[in-house]
């Protein structure tokens, strides 16, 4: 059943999930992403909520009336609730008196969803940047065939790169990817002529371009039926195929290497990899993508935490079996100053002229 947003006296002025703090009281419309029925001690039903909005998500429980409110909506509604905030296992919680759906007419679903702080089209110029520097033509002509493809394109630059764990928001995908070819392109010119950069470079664009279609993301984030089925390593590797059968003479040994890199970039067998990476660039790629997923997450614990207390740590986080410290070094003035003239007008404390060693070209594949 819908209900107009004035029908329980429930205040429609967002507050954010970014803005929550232990005691508040909240009354205002969020995304209901998770709605699951639990049991309590005492045999009495209770409601588990994620309720989510562009700045983030967090858990709510109705624990009066369970099945009565259950009634009032479904999960990837756009709910307006009351409910108060308390701490939980470290966390902040929502314990939710009154919740009912909003028609649609109230609400633009987007609102709801988190997102890059990028803008998608300029991180998809980007990314069109980065192609047009591969200089293999096999490998360029693949990576131009397949972002040629508007539905492609298109789910390219909206996909979160992940449900939860890390760059969980639209637009989420394409920022990983062109972290990972930043990453990359530094790799690549560390170790110069042991590492080929145009390979390792297609291999950071698609690694995880089965997301597109093993997640859904028009409204909560969720996994597909495909997705479950198959996953976004066997979704990637069929896609690759595909185009790969567009090119003419498109090398088998290279279609080899770079399905071997989407196979094995999740590095081991336990972690869904169905083969373990053997090659250089393999290998790299898979450092690199557990590398820039933990800090991205890590990053967001500390961001996401900072509102819970005024701890230097975060909960205790099962992902990392640890706490995570939030503090960090804050050098004094004088710090800043050292290895310049005192009082030098031109010197700017803390920023590091930026340099570093133009990459070699990448070696041929095959001759």
């Amino acid at each position: 059943m819908v209900f107009s947003a004035t029908d329980r006296g429930i205040s429609m002025k967002k507050i954010f999930v970014k803005d929550i703090k232990e005691k508040d009281h909240i009354s205002g419309p969020f995304l209901a992403a998770k709605k699951e029925t639990g049991i309590g001690k005492t045999g009495k039903p209770y409601l588990v909520i994620r309720l989510m909005d562009s700045t983030g998500d967090i858990e709510a429980r109705i624990w009066d009336d369970a099945e009565g409110a259950a009634k009032r909506f479904d999960k990837d509604d756009v709910v307006a609730i009351k409910g108060y905030a308390v701490a939980y296992q470290g966390g902040i919680q929502l314990n939710v008196s009154d919740i009912y759906a909003l028609p649609e007419t109230d609400y633009s679903i987007r609102d709801f969803l988190p997102s890059s702080k990028r803008d998608p089209d300029e991180m998809m110029a980007e990314l069109d940047g980065v192609i047009s520097g591969v200089e293999d033509k096999h490998l360029k002509a693949l990576l131009t065939s397949i972002f040629k493809d508007a539905e492609i394109r298109g789910l390219y630059k909206t996909a979160p790169a992940a449900k939860t764990m890390h760059h969980p928001y639209l637009g989420g995908l394409v920022e990983h990817v062109l972290s990972m070819c930043g990453l990359a392109a530094s790799v690549a010119g560390h170790y110069k002529n042991g590492v080929n950069k145009d390979l390792l470079m297609a291999g950071a664009i698609l690694h995880d371009i089965g997301k597109i279609y093993e997640l859904s993301y028009r409204r909560s984030f969720d996994y597909t039926d495909e997705g479950r089925l198959i996953g976004h390593i066997t979704i990637g590797v069929e896609l690759m195929d595909a185009h790969i059968g567009k090119i003419n003479d498109f090398p088998r040994q290279l279609a080899v290497l770079m399905k071997h890199m989407i196979l094995s970039h999740h590095g081991q067998l336990e972690f869904g990899s169905p083969k373990r990476p053997k090659t250089l660039e393999a290998i790299i790629l898979s450092y690199l993508d557990d590398m820039d997923a933990k800090v991205a997450a890590v990053k967001a614990l500390i961001g996401n935490n900072g509102k819970v207390n005024d701890s230097n740590w975060t909960p205790y986080q099962k992902l990392f079996e640890r706490y995570i410290y939030k503090g960090g070094w804050e050098p004094v003035p004088e710090d800043l100053n050292r290895g310049g003239e005192k009082g030098n007008p031109d010197e700017k404390p803390g920023k590091d002229p930026k340099g570093g060693n133009t990459p070699e070209g990448p070696l041929p594949l095959f001759k």
